[in-house]
């Protein structure tokens, strides 16, 4: 073959592995133009915020016990955070709030009022409303309407309460209770009932008794505890068969009046 010949062929087997290589460029670019578009449209995983506690002054006998359940309290958030981004995808639309959310909420509920027995105990003004900063949310915290007071040394503080007082404690506000969690919130329902008439018994039968911090120590720090425990029974039993109500701690805490 004459070299003559053998340049036009040359230059056609160039040409085609010219058209071949821009081919596939274009495709690679097509390809990664993709790629960066789902990158760039991927929603991101939002993180849990909680607000941060409003304590009042923390005696020096309780910093230990209060800083050991503040640590407690970001290690729960953490948590939350960790299962959060692990699942992504997983569920329903309520999935954050009744798998994750809500069991946080109630944790942070029984951390909270160990802060505030323990401020109690060590000082006899135990603060109250803390349980408003347990529930947390994605993206912000949630609003958190006041700072916690100690409660006022005319009532609940009063050793010497005046003859007919009694212990009243705020009514649970509960969603549509399912079917299936009936008869476990109607036994926890009667708990705090029986709760709070143990706690006006032994309020009748220890008129004159310790110093002007007793009631608040001995009988309405105790009782909020225990309606604590049995409203987060409430929410979970309502969250094991429908969505978990957030917030009943709020109903905890009780007052002589």
């Amino acid at each position: 073959m004459s070299q003559a010949h053998a340049r036009p062929q040359r230059a056609k087997r160039r040409l085609v592995w010219i058209g071949l290589l821009s081919a596939g460029a274009m495709s690679a670019l097509a390809v990664a133009a993709l790629a960066s578009s789902g990158e760039s449209e991927a929603p991101q995983v939002q993180g849990i915020v909680c607000p941060s506690p409003a304590l009042p002054a923390v005696p020096a006998a309780a910093r230990a016990e209060v800083d050991r359940e503040l640590a407690n309290l970001d290690k729960q958030v953490a948590e939350a955070n960790t299962r959060l981004a692990n699942s992504v995808g997983q569920g329903g639309p309520n999935f954050v709030q009744n798998a994750i959310l809500g069991p946080l909420a109630g944790k942070r509920t029984a951390a909270l009022d160990r802060i505030a027995i323990a401020i109690g105990r060590a000082d006899g003004a135990r603060p109250e409303g803390l349980e408003q900063f347990a529930t947390c949310g994605l993206g912000q915290a949630p609003p958190v309407t006041s700072s916690p007071t100690p409660p006022p040394a005319s009532s609940a503080t009063s050793g010497a309460q005046p003859a007919g007082n009694s212990i009243v404690c705020p009514e649970p506000v509960l969603p549509d209770v399912p079917a299936a969690a009936q008869a476990e919130v109607e036994r926890e329902l009667a708990n705090l009932d029986k709760q709070v008439a143990e706690a006006n018994t032994r309020l009748a039968n220890s008129v004159g008794q310790g110093g002007p911090n007793f009631v608040q120590n001995a009988i309405l720090g105790p009782l909020a505890g225990k309606r604590t425990a049995a409203l987060e029974r409430i929410a979970i039993a309502i969250g094991r068969a429908g969505e978990r109500p957030a917030g009943l701690g709020q109903f905890a805490t009780c007052e002589l009046g």
